[in-house]
């Protein structure tokens, strides 16, 4: 008689005696998760030492389950394809600790998020890309904010009405304040920060009572700031742990006099885009003009030139001046328009300021992949703001992974072909990984039941192994 293939293994399962399963049971989930793990991930968190990375930011293993083994299990729940809820129903992948202990985690408020990823970027740049570049390769640090939505919820600690400038509506949720670094190759994320408004009436729902010396406390303080006073802690972070960067490189959404004087005083150079309304002004020729009428008394250049003028200004603040260069840039989709630029460092020729802060296009695109393939937004659903926190730093250091073996591979895949090919090779580790299991229980019925001695159940099991394809064996002794 024929049977299916689910058939034969109902069959298989009622004839495993109880001691199989006291087998089955006794492999130990911890061992289960390091089997799941591909050997990239594995050198990954070892190379970097991503564990003394969170006890530096304060999460301590003080008892029960390590802090490590908890936010590797959130880092890895995105190439398993299944959220933590569905892995618990269906028994895959199941951690050895309670969903409970996942969500104290990351409800954490002792937690310095934005020094963890901080500390774990400035390693890899320091150990992994700059030694391969040239001495006078320029590294640069870009800023920008990118729609966290929460549409969905009423009652997100913090949530907020905020306009999202790429689609022109409001929306609920925060602005996730981004600070990167690129050597024009890679892109990294350093830190972050969920923006909620300094507008009280237009927060939702306000933040729950804290200790004012926890790092939650001062967490939810810098998050109901304004953009570019948050942007400077961003930046002293960086500049705590030596990352090295000689620009900042942001949009007109954070270029003004006073932000050009907070960056030069924290020992950087700006180049960035800035707006042209007639509100702003710059010393000219001892004159305050804007740069609508800066652009109106000269001569611009004909042809086909990358700019069509160069000035020198000066970005008045409390008194004070700094010089400041302004390149007026063609804009290529409207050709009767132009854009602005404008550095603080006057040494710069023109085209070396356009192709420096053509570098800021990386931060767009390392938005693109968080939310297209890294669940930045639709992954958490929890309501406190800690907890959105920690799954924003868990989803910068999946993508510093995957930002690094793109540099150290030989191939040309994209970010987002890696991440297919991660979650791919997670799934066949996982299926190798029962099949071992089949192999276990099988062994133990033959001890059980035939009168065999341990080298002809041996010799019983490789030759059941020698007929399996040759794809099939070398992901098993892989595994």
């Amino acid at each position: 008689m024929k049977h299916s293939v689910f058939g034969i293994i109902e069959l298989s399962r009622n004839n495993i005696p109880a001691e199989a399963h006291a087998m089955n049971n006794s492999i130990t989930q911890d061992n289960q998760n390091d089997n799941q793990i591909s050997k990239t991930i594995k050198r990954f968190f070892a190379r970097f030492h991503v564990a003394s990375a969170l006890k530096t930011a304060g999460a301590y293993h003080k008892k029960g389950t390590p802090v490590t083994q908890i936010f590797q299990y959130l880092f890895l729940l995105i190439f398993s394809n299944r959220s933590m809820y569905m892995n618990l129903l269906s028994g895959r992948n199941t951690p050895a600790f309670a969903k409970d202990t996942v969500y104290r985690f990351m409800k954490s408020t002792q937690i310095n998020w934005i020094r963890f990823t901080t500390i774990l970027a400035s390693r890899i740049i320091k150990d992994a890309v700059v030694p391969l570049n040239n001495a006078d390769r320029e590294n640069v640090l870009c800023i920008d904010d990118s729609m966290f939505e929460r549409n969905r919820s009423k009652k997100v600690e913090l949530l907020a009405k905020t306009y999202d400038h790429a689609k022109h509506a409001y929306k609920f949720g925060f602005r996730m304040l981004t600070l990167g670094w690129t050597d024009g190759s890679t892109f990294l994320p350093v830190n972050s920060i969920l923006l909620s408004t300094d507008n009280k009436k237009n927060r939702v729902n306000e933040a729950v009572s804290l200790d004012k010396r926890t790092i939650g406390y001062k967490r939810r303080k810098l998050s109901m700031t304004k953009g570019t006073e948050a942007m400077l802690e961003l930046l002293k972070a960086a500049k705590t742990t030596g990352i090295p960067a000689k620009y900042v490189l942001f949009d007109s959404w954070f270029s003004s006099p006073k932000s050009l004087h907070a960056v030069k005083n924290l020992g950087y150079e700006v180049i960035g885009m800035i707006k042209k309304t007639p509100k702003m002004f710059f010393r000219y020729n001892g004159e305050e003009l804007s740069l609508i009428d800066i652009y109106k008394r000269n001569k611009k250049r004909r042809g086909r030139s990358k700019y069509l003028l160069s000035v020198d200004v000066e970005a008045i603040k409390d008194g004070k001046a700094v010089p400041a260069r302004v390149v007026y840039v063609r804009n290529r989709n409207k050709r009767k328009e132009y854009l602005c630029l404008i550095t603080t460092d006057t040494s710069l020729c023109e085209d070396e300021i356009i192709r420096l802060y053509g570098k800021r296009w990386d931060i767009e695109v390392f938005f693109k992949v968080c939310k297209s393939y890294l669940r930045l937004s639709k992954e958490c659903h929890c309501l406190s703001f800690d907890a959105m926190t920690a799954h924003t730093a868990v989803v910068f250091t999946r993508y510093m992974m995957l930002s690094i073996e793109n540099r150290e591979s030989n191939d040309n895949r994209s970010l987002g072909e890696l991440f297919l090919y991660f979650s791919d090779e997670m799934s066949d580790i996982t299926w190798m990984q029962a099949f071992q299991m089949l192999l276990q229980m099988f062994r133990k019925l033959l001890e059980e039941h035939c009168d065999l001695v341990d080298e002809k159940i041996d010799e019983l099991v490789d030759t059941f192994i020698s007929t399996l394809p040759s794809l099939l064996q070398s992901q098993l002794i892989v595994a």
